[in-house]
């Protein structure tokens, strides 16, 4: 995902209208008209435009960014059926949980500052001058059971990495899901160009490192005492692996 420039718009009004969008999510047309000084015809013209260009779309009455991240994927196994689809606007509050219980049960500082982010923002993609957030979630029966997130600064000289994190709940465990997020978030990356995907772990959490090990990541660093986690001090494992 290449950051949003100027000149992908027109106008100073279309930059505002991306960037009203960008921070919402999913913004309803009328909603649109009230932050716009602009007609609802205006408005029309200024939407066509933006998803002429790939930048916008509309379904319904909603506006939301128009960022391509592929399909879904059924998966069975002999007990489950899953599937693994780019997450949506609503399922904020889904992915909010699950990151949650996955994050406090496992010590997972990472995930549990993303989620408050997340759970501050509102929004589940982001895409602008700064840095850019997509998500791909598990679903059973509808209800989001994992997620893979990736989260990339828009610099030059860090463009080619993302930071990722990645789990399932406990009782869904054991069945490929999180080897099938983490694949798909790993392809995702290789399709955007990235080079590099990282995240760091408490040391303490050897289920995550051998998950982790069994796809390829290496340890890069390990910073002593990084965490204080019940009041002990915990080294902090950082890993990575390389996409091309």
């Amino acid at each position: 995902m290449q950051a949003i420039e100027d000149q992908t718009f027109e106008t100073d009004t279309q930059r505002r209208l991306y960037d009203i969008v960008e921070r919402n999510g999913a913004v309803g047309k009328e909603q649109l008209e009230e932050h716009l000084p602009l007609t609802a015809d205006e408005l029309e013209d200024e939407l066509a435009s933006l998803e002429r260009e790939e930048v916008l779309e509309t379904d319904d009455d909603l506006v939301r960014l128009a960022i391509d991240i592929g399909e879904e994927s059924t998966h069975e196994t002999d007990d489950l059926e899953y599937t693994i689809r780019p997450a949506r606007q609503n399922d904020l509050t889904g992915i909010v949980g699950v990151m949650r219980q996955v994050a406090e049960e496992n010590d997972y500082l990472v995930a549990e500052t993303v989620v408050d982010l997340l759970d501050h923002e509102e929004v589940v993609f982001r895409h602008n001058d700064i840095s850019s957030r997509i998500f791909f979630v598990a679903t059973v029966d509808d209800e989001v059971v994992g997620w893979v997130h990736l989260h990339s600064p828009n610099y030059e000289k860090l463009a080619h990495t993302a930071e990722l994190t990645t789990g399932v709940l406990e009782e869904y465990r054991g069945h490929g899901i999180g080897s099938n997020l983490l694949e798909r978030g790993l392809q995702w990356a290789a399709e955007n160009d990235y080079d590099k995907v990282y995240q760091s772990l408490p040391a303490t959490n050897q289920d995550a490192i051998r998950f982790l090990e069994a796809h390829r990541w290496e340890t890069e660093a390990i910073r002593q005492a990084h965490y204080k986690i019940d009041d002990e001090y915990v080294a902090e494992q950082m890993m990575a692996v390389m996409i091309t």
